[in-house]
């Protein structure tokens, strides 16, 4: 089958999100040279609202406006972080991924104005987040810091720290480095100060299930160890069923001698509660790994404490 000329690619239209998509055209353009692209950018939901994601479909409010662009002909591509993807219910009818791009770090990095570590940060310290899975690990690791409702692209974030809003922000360090400002970054997080959420740092490309031409021409951007990691780490929470306001935190690693591990964590809101597992493929493939993780998490009450939790 003979590849499409031109790709359009949707995407939200914040700088991180068009700065993600400079990474898959420049991808496709060294496997695919002729094939030329054109960027559909759109304003989510969720990018227009400032207030609590419960209010406005949780993180649904980031790829609605997207799938919709895909699936009414207007793009042929979408690109999204896979952290932004809901895993409580089905992609879109219609739709599928099509390739996974290889994983960026998936670290949380603390930016301070004086370069101040999170360990060094003083009682009540104001720390900008409005993530619930960094709010709940500050409060079980940090309950001498307070944790102060921060949304709003990575920009804007670092302009409200700028102002004087909070004494310090967490945010990914793969954003950062994707929108070129790694060096105000003060300090990256263990994944054992600050578990990463499910899909952290990988790119998803979703295509129109029926587009087999698109399809075929970027499934050669997807990363196979990347591809194993995201199917357990999506499994595990589709099992679990957790929402937007769901302290639920966790990432697969995809090991040297082939194995794959995953370990999860559920938190209370208040950070009082910590339910983990930890587990290892062997013969398992990864949708099965996600669905023990997710069991164990359930023997041990997660079904309880995340239902208890206003959504």
């Amino acid at each position: 089958m003979s590849a499409p000329e031109l790709i359009r690619i949707v995407s939200r239209d914040s700088p991180m999100a068009l700065a993600q998509v400079e990474r898959v055209k420049a991808e496709l353009a060294a496997h695919s040279p002729s094939i030329a692209t054109e960027v559909v950018p759109v304003r989510t939901t969720g990018d227009k609202w400032m207030g609590d994601l419960s209010k406005v479909e949780g993180k649904g409010a980031f790829t609605k406006e997207v799938d919709a662009a895909l699936l009414a002909g207007e793009a042929d591509l979408a690109v999204h972080c896979v952290k932004d993807i809901p895993a409580d219910r089905p992609l879109p009818a219609g739709t599928t991924f099509a390739a996974f791009l290889e994983r960026d770090d998936i670290r949380d990095a603390l930016v301070h104005p004086d370069g101040l570590t999170l360990d060094r940060l003083p009682d009540g310290a104001r720390v900008g987040t409005s993530s619930v899975r960094r709010t709940a690990q500050l409060a079980a690791s940090h309950p001498h810091l307070n944790c102060v409702p921060f949304r709003g692209n990575a920009n804007r974030r670092l302009a409200k720290l700028a102002a004087g809003e909070a004494d310090a922000l967490l945010l990914a360090v793969a954003g950062l480095h994707r929108i070129g400002r790694p060096d105000v970054i003060s300090d990256i997080l263990s994944q054992e100060t600050m578990c990463p959420p499910i899909g952290a740092g990988v790119l998803a490309l979703q295509c129109r299930e029926d587009d087999t031409r698109t399809i075929d021409a970027v499934s050669v951007l997807n990363h196979p160890g990347t591809y194993r990691e995201v199917t357990a780490e999506r499994m595990f929470l589709h099992v679990l069923q957790g929402h937007c306001n769901s302290p639920i935190a966790g990432y697969a690693t995809s090991h040297r001698n082939g194995d794959l591990s995953l370990r999860a964590c559920v938190f209370t809101p208040d950070g009082k509660t910590v339910l983990n597992a930890h587990e290892w493929a062997g013969p398992l493939d990864p949708a099965t790994l996600g669905t023990s993780v997710a069991v164990s998490l359930l023997r041990q009450g997660a079904r309880e404490l995340i239902d208890t939790i206003a959504h």
